[in-house]
C-alpha cells in the first residue's frame, strides 16, 4: 500500500521524510538504504522516520544513506520543524530538541555540547581540545559531539582539502569507536567560517547542520570565533550561537521540495 513522504532540504543535504505517526511503518537498515539510493530508490543523505512520541510531541529517528541509524542530524530537524504547527519538542535518540519553525525556516536548540573524551567517544583518553593525533596534513583537530561525533580541523584554506580521500580514513579510524564526522574549517573573520563536512555513513555533503554546531563551538571554544558564527557550506549558511556552557541555538533555511507516495515494502 502506498504511504506519502515528503522531500526536502537544509542547504541541499537532502531526506525522505516519513510520517509514521498514524500508520506505522517498519524501517531496516537495509529498507533505508534501498530508498536512500539514488538510482534505483527515491535519493536521500538520509531517511527521516517520524513517530509518535510519549515524552515530546513528535520523535523522529534518523537512517543514514548507508542505512545506520544516528543520534542527530541538524539539518532534518529544521526541516520536521516546519512540518509541525509551531513551537516544538522533537525527540532524538540525542535527546529532546526544542524547535521553532519561520516560513521557510527554523530554529533549533540543541543541548549543551559533550567535550569530554569518554563523551566523543573516543577510544583512548586524551584533550579534546588538541588532539595529538594527525593524518598526513590534517593534524591536532578538536572534537565535540552535539547529540553525534565530529572532529574538526582548522586550516588556511579548507577548499583545499582532499577531505573525499582522507575523510573516510578518519572516519573510520580505531580512534572512534562510533566513527567520527569530519569537519574541515577555514576561520575568515571574527564571526565568520567556511566549512566543508565528510558525514559519518554518508560522505561529502552540500551541508551538515551539526558540523556547523560542532565547528562553531570549537571556534569560540579556541578563541578562533565569536558568538554568533556565521558558517558557509557549498550548500549556503547557517547562524550558530553559543555561550560556554550553554544550549547551541541553530538558524538556517529548510526547504520542502515536493510530496509524494510509495510502497515501502517493495524496498525489501
Amino acid at each position: 500500500m502506498a504511504a506519502p513522504f515528503h522531500k526536502m532540504h537544509g542547504l541541499g543535504n537532502d531526506f525522505v521524510v516519513i510520517d509514521a505517526r498514524t500508520e506505522p511503518v517498519a524501517m531496516t537498515a537495509a529498507r533505508a538504504h534501498a530508498i536512500a539510493d539514488r538510482r534505483t530508490g527515491i535519493g536521500c543523505d538520509q531517511l527521516i522516520l517520524l513517530e509518535p512520541s510519549a515524552i515530546a510531541d513528535i520523535k523522529m529517528r534518523i537512517f543514514n544513506a548507508d542505512g545506520s541509524e544516528v543520534e542527530a542530524c541538524g539539518n532534518a530537524t529544521r526541516c520536521v520543524a516546519t512540518l509541525m504547527d509551531g513551537p516544538a519538542r522533537i525527540e532524538t535518540l540525542a535527546g529532546i530538541l526544542e524547535t521553532r519553525p519561520q516560513e521557510s525556516s527554523a530554529t533549533v536548540f540543541l543541548n549543551p555540547p559533550a567535550l569530554d573524551w569518554e563523551l566523543i567517544p573516543l577510544a583512548m583518553p586524551m584533550d579534546t581540545a588538541d588532539m595529538p593525533v594527525g593524518w598526513e596534513e590534517l593534524e591536532r583537530p578538536m572534537a565535540i559531539n552535539v547529540g553525534n561525533p565530529h572532529v574538526i580541523f582548522f586550516v588556511p584554506d579548507c577548499d583545499a582539502i582532499d577531505l573525499e580521500r582522507l575523510g573516510p580514513l578518519i572516519e573510520t579510524d580505531p580512534l572512534f569507536p562510533e566513527k567520527v564526522n569530519v569537519n574541515v574549517a577555514t576561520v575568515r573573520g571574527p564571526h565568520d567560517v567556511q566549512l566543508r563536512v565528510w558525514e559519518r555513513g554518508v560522505g561529502l555533503t552540500l551541508a551538515c547542520g551539526t558540523g556547523a554546531c560542532a565547528t562553531a563551538v570549537a571556534a569560540i571554544r579556541s578563541g578562533r570565533a565569536q558568538s554568533p558564527v556565521t558558517v558557509a557550506l557549498p550548500g549556503g549558511t547557517l547562524t550558530i550561537s553559543w555561550e560556554h556552557g550553554g544550549v547551541i541555538e541553530m538558524e538556517g533555511p529548510a526547504t520542502h521540495v515536493f510530496t509524494g507516495s510509495a510502497d515501502w515494502s517493495l524496498f525489501g
